[in-house]
């Protein structure tokens, strides 16, 4: 069976190859990734390639045995419906912020950046996949704004992560993604 991170290497290369430092536990060098493979004129290439990464959660939520839901989704003490609540809102939430600093349209009163906050613990199967497909939705709307300003500073600053340009966040996202995929997939792994 081919894993999704294999599938991935083929429709998400970008966002693959940034998650490959963090995989291999070398933070730099996903940092540097992330620079280089987020430059001008990437905001749509890598929009599509979040777009493969959603159709691969979308995967998870439906392979899943309803009873998959209750158990630990890899995040802290987090179950499945937290876990992916919370990659489908860090996702679109990104996108968003990246959106709104390349137009010029950041609030001057933006709050801290809280990590780790948790999605609906009780939420189904058919509300998660609709969660992760307007996360894409609302990627794909930010691109209109990201798109040729990639390289612009962006002022969102997230205690793990620090600043990125507006490209590089939308990239972010992705390997944000895989962090979690890869958390599921074990799961997965366990209930085979």
């Amino acid at each position: 069976m081919t894993s999704r991170f294999e599938l991935l290497a083929d429709t998400a290369p970008d966002v693959i190859g940034a998650w490959n430092g963090i995989a291999a536990g070398r933070l730099i060098e996903a940092r540097r990734e992330v620079r280089r493979r987020a430059g001008a004129g990437s905001a749509v290439r890598i929009a599509e390639q979040l777009g493969a990464v959603a159709e691969a959660l979308a995967s998870v939520i439906a392979s899943l045995p309803e009873a998959a839901y209750a158990m630990p989704g890899g995040e802290s003490d987090w179950n499945v419906p937290q876990a992916l609540g919370h990659t489908a809102d860090a996702r679109a939430q990104l996108a968003l912020a990246a959106s709104l600093a390349a137009a010029g349209r950041w609030p001057a009163d933006v709050p801290a950046v809280v990590p780790g906050v948790p999605g609906d613990g009780a939420a189904g199967r058919v509300a998660l996949l609709r969660r992760i497909a307007l996360s894409q939705r609302i990627i794909e709307r930010s691109v209109r704004a990201i798109a040729g300003r990639e390289t612009d500073a962006c002022p969102l600053v997230h205690p793990l992560v620090g600043r990125l340009r507006c490209g590089e966040w939308l990239l972010f996202a992705g390997v944000h993604d895989l962090m979690h995929l890869e958390q599921l997939e074990a799961l997965e792994a366990t209930l085979r």
